[in-house]
């Protein structure tokens, strides 16, 4: 039998925390046993308010971002996909399959626990030339 990927196991739990609007005491042990300090700094991160989700005006389009200790990190939550250096050294080296900001965004999504901020489209290109730089 298959043990259930990280993944798999963070959106099941999302899933059973969207219908009852909570995460169970359960649940978080199993998401602290799981990913361990990446739980513990999303964790940090909802309870921050550091989850935003850019919606730009009139094309709709939506960008997730997760503000870190260093700047802003542009998630790409359908891709799986974060800036984060940890994304880069960690998850696509395959140590880990995701970054703390993934695992924040996912349940922020999920519970509504994000801010959303609305900007016009003419902000778009120059917002996502920044938070695509390369950190310093």
């Amino acid at each position: 039998m298959n043990t259930p990927s990280e993944i798999e196991v963070l959106n099941s739990i999302c899933r059973e925390a969207k219908a009852e609007g909570k995460i169970s005491g359960k649940n978080l042990t199993v998401l602290y046993e799981l990913f361990g300090q990446r739980f513990t700094k999303a964790l940090e991160a909802l309870k921050e308010n550091r989850v935003k989700k850019y919606v730009f005006r009139p094309s709709g389009r939506i960008v997730w971002i997760v503000v870190g200790r260093e700047r802003d990190y542009l998630i790409m939550p359908e891709a799986e996909f974060c800036m984060c250096d940890d994304f880069y050294f960690r998850v696509l080296d395959r140590k880990v399959h995701l970054c703390y900001h993934l695992i924040a965004q996912r349940i922020a999504r999920n519970l509504g626990w994000y801010e959303t901020i609305e900007e016009e489209d003419s902000l778009y290109e120059a917002l996502m030339s920044e938070w695509k730089k390369p950190a310093a």
